[in-house]
């Protein structure tokens, strides 16, 4: 079997678990934060095993990168894309958090860690190895363009979103609060919707199956995680604002 073919095969199966997965979050939520719950065997330290999980993808691309054939400033344009992301999830995010951070499961960390692997493979060999190779000009294709855009306003959104978070709590405080500012007036996880739309920016931006199927699983992941932060809102908060959406500001 050759490389390219194990990649297609691997590519669908990542498409059809993403859409088995989203409806099956729409009622088992992932027991972490606040959502945490007994029953998911050992556990460790909250920050540690952050890291632990979501390093594995900027290690993984820069890897690829380093291994690939194709080394144009397209390319190294799509590993800061993905950098910039991912530095920031593995490397600071996780540190910012105030009150402390909750065990969670191996068993979520080892989940994370697989998908990371799995996802940083897709789209890192895809585009510097096994793709075809990107002229020069597809800097000023309206598409990169395009996606870039949308790839930074999402990482500016989910930036900002996680900032008004980390400022409801005092250092050491722990608890949780309404958030009123930024895009919290709109929905209850900017945060994701952020993400959600940088990703789909960088599917845009590359072109690529790859890059969509990791869109795809975003959605799939933290729609259904939104929805469940919604609920979870208005059954804790009986102030909670009614006109708030749980991730589509005005719709949904």
């Amino acid at each position: 079997m050759s490389e390219a073919f194990f990649h297609s095969l691997l590519l669908v199966a990542w498409f059809a678990l993403a859409a088995i997965i989203a409806p099956f979050l729409l009622f088992v939520s992932a027991p972490y934060g606040r959502h945490a719950r007994a029953g998911w065997g050992p556990r460790m330290n909250g920050t540690a095993g952050w890291v632990l999980m979501e390093a594995v993808s900027p290690l993984s691309m820069a890897f690829l990168f380093a291994v690939g054939t194709h080394e144009n400033a397209v390319a190294v344009a799509f590993l800061a894309m993905w950098l910039l992301h991912y530095v920031h999830r593995s490397f600071i995010f996780p540190f910012r958090r105030r009150g402390g951070a909750a065990d969670m499961p191996i068993a979520i960390v080892l989940m994370g860690v697989a998908f990371n692997v799995g996802n940083g493979y897709l789209n890192g060999r895809w585009l510097f190895t096994l793709g075809p190779a990107y002229d020069l000009a597809w800097l000023c294709d309206p598409r990169f363009i395009v996606g870039l855009a949308l790839f930074l306003a999402g990482f500016a959104v989910n930036l900002h979103s996680d900032h008004v978070l980390f400022s409801l709590r005092a250092p050491g405080e722990t608890g949780y609060k309404i958030p009123q500012k930024g895009f919290h007036r709109l929905v209850s996880s900017p945060n994701y919707l952020g993400e959600i739309m940088e990703w789909f920016g960088f599917a845009l931006a590359t072109w690529s199956l790859s890059g969509l199927s990791f869109a795809v699983w975003t959605a799939a992941n933290l729609a259904p995680r939104a929805f469940t932060h919604h609920k979870w809102y208005k059954a804790t908060f009986k102030d909670y604002p009614r006109s708030r959406k749980a991730l589509v500001p005005f719709v949904w």
